[in-house]
């Protein structure tokens, strides 16, 4: 049934849709989908700091900057095998950076000849294998001939970040041996059982 008013019919079916409607609408959501969006861009989820290295565990030595000492790192995995400057590559064991005080530390930049005055060893463990661990500083060269304050630090760099050691040596004179920590490795790659018993691995 259709009612005539004047020029208009109504009858009793759905409004037909009025585009500026429609425009309006799909706009206002437009806004509030943007809105959102802002939202999540402005609070981000935190997530923890990865380290993408090809390595497991990394034992970092350092000594004070500029100083001609040479202090080498010995370490022992739970199957025996020592890495040091000679042995740099023992099972999982690796010797990345073997420092030797200021000799050869020098670099080349845009021809130009620069000298480093950091000292630092580094040693990857590059696989979990259970059992301890022993890591031995060696004062084996000496220019100053005094005692050198070594700062020896165990991160563990995959899956996260974390320091799981960190502690100060003392090397009295040339010569000298010191084991700065020794650790075992659970099965599940956690360090577990830290102590600092003596322990020769030098083998000269």
């Amino acid at each position: 049934m259709a009612i005539r008013l004047g020029s208009r019919s109504v009858t009793g079916g759905p409004r037909p849709s009025d585009p500026f409607t429609d425009l309006l609408f799909n706009t206002l959501m437009g806004f509030v989908l943007l809105f959102f969006l802002a939202i999540l861009f402005l609070n981000p989820e935190k997530t923890k700091a990865k380290v993408d290295l090809d390595a497991q565990y990394v034992i970092t030595v350092t000594w004070p900057d500029n100083l001609p000492d040479d202090i080498d790192t010995w370490v022992e995995d739970p199957e025996g095998q020592v890495t040091w400057y000679r042995n740099r590559n023992a099972g999982l064991v690796h010797l990345d950076r073997d420092d030797r005080g200021m000799l050869n530390d020098t670099l080349v930049i845009n021809g130009k000849e620069i000298e480093n005055p950091l000292n630092q060893e580094v040693v990857a463990i590059r696989g979990l294998v259970p059992g301890e661990y022993t890591v031995n500083l060696h004062y084996y060269e000496t220019g100053t001939k005094a005692p050198v304050d070594v700062l020896v630090r165990i991160a563990r760099v995959n899956p996260v970040y974390k320091i799981v050691f960190y502690d100060k040596v003392s090397m009295p004179q040339k010569g000298a041996e010191k084991t700065a920590v020794r650790f075992t490795l659970s099965a599940d790659g956690e360090v577990i059982n830290i102590n600092r018993l003596e322990k020769k691995l030098v083998s000269f």
